[in-house]
């Protein structure tokens, strides 16, 4: 049966995102090997991932990107991020857009490659997933990053992303004052956000 699996920020071809991220890998070919068996690991044929931006590092020679690309499973969409550049909008993506919106299990999915202050149908139980703070921005029970550095270097399937899900911290509408105040619950300090509008 096809699943619909998630990541992002890889850096595939990114020596130097070894370092920024301190991720476990001695070289870039060490950690695009280790990437794209991760990915295989998870993924089978006939899965669709969801790619949420910065799937390669954007100096990557073309003929690499194309290589790397050809050697992963699975049907795969790109939500671009900043790192995407046209070489990796090139290859051969089910589709490239900015943003999506997908049904997984009849709850309601926002892609991006950039965490929302508010999405839509956000008080109606859509989930908002993204990438881009490779692991250093909490999620809540409504948001997370899905990012390889927020996973052990791996994609998610939805099931493991609804059971991290559920150890968040909600996000709650209190509904005081005109406006009201979405509060992050059950972190040292509660973090006001503003209502969607």
């Amino acid at each position: 049966m096809a699943r619909h699996i998630f990541t992002a920020d890889l850096h595939l071809g990114h020596a130097n995102i070894i370092r920024h991220c301190s991720r476990p890998f001695a070289s870039v070919d060490e950690m695009d090997a280790a990437l794209i068996d991760n990915w295989n690991d998870v993924v089978q044929p006939s899965d669709t991932v969801w790619v949420l931006g910065d799937f390669a590092y954007h100096r990557a020679d073309p003929r690499t990107l194309r290589r790397l690309f050809s050697q992963l499973r699975g049907s795969k969409h790109l939500i671009r991020g900043n790192h995407d550049t046209k070489a990796v909008e090139a290859l051969p993506w089910s589709s490239v857009r900015d943003y999506a919106e997908i049904a997984v299990d009849k709850t309601r999915i926002v892609l991006s490659h950039y965490s929302m202050r508010s999405w839509n149908a956000m008080r109606h139980g859509a989930v908002q997933l993204y990438g881009h703070s490779h692991g250093a921005l909490p999620g809540t029970r409504q948001c997370l990053d899905v990012g390889v550095d927020a996973w052990g270097f791996r994609p998610v399937t939805w099931p493991e992303i609804q059971a991290r899900l559920m150890t968040m911290p909600a996000l709650t509408f209190d509904g005081e004052g005109p406006k009201g105040l979405l509060e992050v619950e059950g972190l040292h300090e509660i973090v006001h956000l503003e209502p969607p509008v």
